[in-house]
Formats: structure tokens, C-alpha cells, sequence
């Protein structure tokens, strides 16, 4: 059966090689990027891979909030519903870390626009939808003022804590949820994968990106993945795990999730 797919930062790395695997197997994909040449480059290769593909097209820079809430506006416009939302898009490294809302763009990117995004399409996002959030293996404890921009950190520091947060609010929000909203899980697709971004930061070639695209579309679509709701999994051991410990205690991760929702409305006020 097909299903609509959503997949953010679906350019380059593991969002376009997880779209190429679900342009195969006949999935309506919606690719997501920032620069719209490279879209469109990007829907030519996948249309040269399987003619019959359906896919379509939404530009939008993810750290910037006003863009992530045209974008949820665009999607709900066009979709009755979305059958799996995948908050692939990431940043490690940047020359400029501050985005003109004052805030760290590793933090907006990769924690706080996929919160957002989530929340604005729960109306397309039915109890039998499935949410995707790439988490990673590195996770260190989220400084709160460091979320809110207020405190500059390394790259490796800002990005292993907003991936922990990312896993924070997922738990925290499948819990908010219940039976009655989208599955929410958090994914580690797999440490040091041969993407654009672990080139950047480490100069390395990094690992085989199917490793990670295949995780993600099994967390999509297996039965697997069916009841894993606030679950995190951790694709180096091949299985569900705990993630750092601050995640499993819920006032931590509460205090985060009031952080992310405090900002988003006194960015988009």
C-alpha cells in the first residue's frame, strides 16, 4: 500500500538515499531541502530511477521557525494526511552558529524545527502515522542555556546535545500522545555514516549510508516498529536501548520540552 513519506533534509546523504529506497518500493515521497536547483536535481535522479515516481517538492531553511511553519501551512494545504513524517535534517558544523533570531542553529535544526514541525502536522498525523527522528549515539546532558543560544558551544558539544534533546522531547511527546497520536521514535541510524555532514566534520569517508537509510525505512514501515512509541533504538547494537540516562528521568526532559515550546513562541510572536 503506498504512503505518503516526509522526509526533511532529503537532498543529499541518508534522507536521499532513505527516498531513493522508498521511491522504489512505490511510496508517494515529499522531499524536503533548502536549496531549490538542488531539489530539483534531486527529483530528476530519483524520477530516472523509477518513472512512475510520485513525488513533490517543499523548500524550506529549518533554522528559521517562520520557514518551518510556511511549510507545515503547505503541507496540510496539499495532504489530508501523512502517513510518516522522518525528521532527518541535521547540522554539525556551520562558520556562523547564531541564526538571526539569536539562536544556535544546531540547536534550531536539529532539535527545535522538527519539534515544531511535528506539532504543527498533527492534524495530517492520525494514530497510524509514524514519526521518525534521527537521533545519534552522541548524546551529552542539554545545556538549557546553550538551547536557548544564550551560551556558545563546540560543534561536537552542540550537536550531541540536541541530539539528546531531540530524543528527550520524543519520548516526552509520545507520552502526551498516547494511543490516540502518531507512533514517535527515535533513531540512531548508525555512528560515523559516509554522509556529507560526517565528511565535513571528521574528513573521513565514513560508513555505508544504506546501513542508515534501511533503519529508517524499517522504523517507517516494519511491524517492528509498530509499537515502539517513545522507544529509542540504536542502529550500532542493531536494537532498542536506553538513551542517556537525563531522558529516561522525566522532569529533565519535561524542563527541555517547556524550553523548546517557550522559544518557539517568542521567536514566531
Amino acid at each position: 500500500m503506498q504512503k505518503v513519506i516526509l522526509i526533511t533534509g532529503s537532498t543529499d546523504g541518508i534522507g536521499f538515499e532513505t527516498a531513493k529506497v522508498l521511491i522504489q518500493q512505490g511510496h508517494h515521497v515529499l522531499l524536503h531541502g533548502r536549496n531549490p536547483s538542488k531539489l530539483k536535481d534531486v527529483e530528476q535522479q530519483l524520477v530516472a530511477i523509477s518513472a512512475e515516481a510520485k513525488i513533490q517538492s517543499y523548500v524550506a531553511d529549518l533554522s528559521v521557525l517562520a520557514d518551518v511553519d510556511a511549510l507545515a501551512d503547505e503541507i496540510i494545504a496539499e495532504h489530508d494526511k501523512i502517513d510518516v513524517l522522518i525528521n532527518n535534517a541535521g547540522v554539525f558544523n556551520t562558520p556562523n552558529p547564531i541564526t538571526k533570531d539569536g539562536l544556535d542553529v544546531r540547536f534550531v535544526v536539529n532539535t527545535i524545527s522538527p519539534y515544531h514541525l511535528t506539532k504543527r502536522l498533527l492534524p495530517v498525523l492520525d494514530a497510524s502515522s509514524r514519526v521518525v527522528n534521527l537521533s545519534s549515539a552522541a548524546q551529552a546532558a542539554v545545556n538549557i542555556e546553550a538551547l536557548e543560544g544564550k551560551k556558545s558551544m563546540s560543534d561536537g558539544d552542540a550537536y550531541a546535545q540536541s541530539k539528546l534533546a531531540i530524543t528527550m522531547w520524543t519520548r516526552e511527546m509520545a507520552k502526551e500522545l498516547g494511543s490516540t497520536g502518531p507512533m514517535v521514535v527515535a533513531v540512531n541510524p548508525a555512528s560515523l555514516l559516509g554522509s556529507k555532514m560526517v565528511k565535513d566534520a571528521y574528513g573521513i569517508a565514513g560508513g555505508d549510508l544504506s546501513i542508515g537509510s534501511d533503519i529508517l525505512v524499517r522504523a517507517s514501515l516494519s511491524d517492528e516498529f509498530a509499537q515502539a512509541s517513545g522507544q529509542y533504538f540504536d542502529n550500532d547494537n542493531n536494537t532498542f536501548a536506553n538513551p542517556h540516562p537525563d531522558a529516561i528521568y522525566g522532569d529533565k526532559s519535561q524542563q527541555v520540552v517547556a524550553k523548546i515550546e517557550e522559544i518557539i513562541k517568542a521567536t514566531l510572536s
